[in-house]
């Protein structure tokens, strides 16, 4: 088994990137699984293409994205991505998408297919804050997920794939007052306990738990 996660370079006029920064602290393996660890671009466009070809090079069982979520309070694997790119800003590239469908022959949305209540239930049981995320936004997070789930629909039948966002860390947040964070180590605990949930999982329903949202 191989999983290929990948982490954000940092945006936004940030220093760092707390979602590379905890992917890149992995072990490189979880439970027997391999575990490759990739740097990709805040980039529309650009970001699915490094994805697509490390899933040739690799050809890994698994695919997960990481991105950070600023202002989020806990550890949040995504249910949900949309085929349109809104970005707030422009990315790293200076590109400013507004209401860009992503794949014009790709449905509305793609459902992940991680066990997102299991890999909640897990990192909760680890420590970590955790929460089902019904929105990865519009910005290059919802892209990537999106592309990804695009590519194994299209391209790479039998593969997973999904989205964790992770709240600003410590370092952040001095400039951002009042916006909660996470260390990374825990932010690391958190993951190696969703990627167990998804190595444990069998193919039978997520777990049936309470993980919707009021608004």
């Amino acid at each position: 088994m191989k999983i290929l996660i990948t982490g954000f370079e940092p945006f936004g006029g940030e220093a760092t990137n707390p979602s590379w920064q905890a992917v890149s602290a992995l072990p490189d393996s979880v439970a027997g699984a391999e575990i490759v660890k990739l740097e990709i671009p805040v980039v529309f466009g650009r970001s699915a293409d490094v994805v697509r070809a490390a899933v040739v090079e690799h050809d890994p069982d698994v695919i997960i994205s990481v991105g950070q979520a600023g202002g989020r309070l806990a550890v949040s694997p995504e249910r949900v991505a949309i085929n349109v790119d809104d970005g707030g800003i422009p990315d790293n590239d200076g590109y400013q998408p507004i209401d860009t469908t992503i794949r014009e022959d790709g449905p509305a949305a793609y459902f992940t297919s991680l066990p997102v209540k299991a890999m909640v239930t897990a990192m909760r049981k680890a420590g970590i804050p955790s929460q089902v995320s019904n929105t990865a936004g519009t910005y290059v997070c919802n892209h990537i997920m999106y592309q990804v789930l695009y590519l194994i629909d299209y391209e790479f039948p039998g593969k997973r794939g999904g989205f964790v966002h992770v709240p600003y860390s410590p370092q952040q947040v001095a400039d951002h007052p009042a916006q909660p964070s996470m260390g990374i180590d825990d932010m690391v605990i958190a993951l190696v306990a969703g990627l167990e949930a998804v190595l444990a999982d069998t193919g039978k329903p997520d777990e049936r738990a309470v993980g919707g949202a009021v608004h």
